[in-house]
């Protein structure tokens, strides 16, 4: 599927302290700690845990969530099928929604138990 800018836009738009507790009820459904959800959030965008509540409790949109972030040097190494997007496809222009793909595929695969070590990427040497 294609990504359009109103997408992109749209995903911009929402507030991240409203997808918050949609991603945590869905990992601790699944066993997972909110530690182990905190580190990934942390490697993925730079943001500890106090960094994350002061966001949330600020309303930040997704798009000033993202600005804000130092997303990891290997986060191009996030790739596959989130809710239809092919990540490695979604163009540059529309950064903001890759990233929140890139983060959904992150915690998708927490939740479905895979292993931190592959979760938090790292280049091959």
């Amino acid at each position: 599927m294609k990504v359009t800018a109103e997408k992109n836009e749209k995903m911009g738009n929402l507030i991240f302290a409203s997808i918050y507790p949609l991603y945590w009820n869905r990992l601790e459904k699944n066993g997972r700690t909110k530690e182990e959800f905190h580190q990934v959030l942390e490697w993925f965008t730079g943001f500890d845990e106090d960094k994350l509540q002061s966001l949330i409790e600020e309303k930040v949109t997704y798009k000033t969530f993202f600005e804000r972030a130092k997303i990891h040097p290997n986060a191009h190494l996030i790739k596959g099928v989130v809710c239809g997007y092919r990540i490695e496809e979604i163009q540059d222009e529309f950064e903001v929604y890759r990233q929140s793909r890139q983060m959904e595929k992150l915690i998708d695969e927490l939740a479905k138990g895979r292993k931190m070590e592959k979760i938090l990427r790292e280049e091959k040497k």
